[in-house]
């Protein structure tokens, strides 16, 4: 009985540990956790644009894998030799570049990558300046690297609930 407790006692301080780094580094651990009746995407957005009073969002889905994953598919694309590793291992296949759209509210959270002297920083912006950044306007965040870096959505149904880049060396 005792050890089971020691047990979920070091399990629960290693995940506390683990989330405390990740906020102190400014990244958001990605991809968000979805609940029952939500799904999370990554690819990349294509289009994000007003409709009245919500935003309507192209997004273009691919598969972002790592480890063993990301290597055999790498090789089967011919991006490396057999054997070879994949670069900050992982890869990210997105084969048809078929469009998806979504419904956005202008409350959905979105956060971009900066890095404004202090480090690279997840930081949050609106649905309106987002879109700013999409259609290549300048906004008040320089982005560390483009969002073609790729993006995270969670969905319920159609609409887009959160939206988030992924870093990527």
């Amino acid at each position: 009985m005792k050890r089971t407790l020691v047990v979920a006692t070091v399990v629960s301080l290693v995940v506390a540990a683990m989330s405390t780094a990740a906020l102190k580094s400014g990244f958001v651990l990605l991809p968000r956790a979805a609940p029952a009746g939500q799904m999370t995407f990554y690819g990349h957005i294509t289009s994000l644009k007003r409709s009245g009073s919500i935003y309507l969002m192209r997004f273009d889905p691919a598969l972002f894998t790592s480890g063993i994953t990301a290597n055999t598919a790498a090789y089967e694309d011919g991006v490396i030799g057999k054997g070879d590793a994949m670069p900050n291992d992982n890869y990210v296949r997105d084969e048809s570049h078929k469009t998806l759209l979504y419904k956005v509210s202008p409350a959905a959270k979105a956060t971009v990558l900066v890095n404004n002297g202090s480090g690279i920083n997840a930081v949050p912006v609106s649905i309106a300046e987002l879109s700013q950044i999409v259609a290549g306007k300048k906004t008040a965040h320089k982005l560390f690297e483009p969002l073609d870096s790729g993006i995270w959505i969670r969905v319920k149904i159609d609409t887009v609930n959160s939206i988030d880049q992924q870093y990527h060396p």
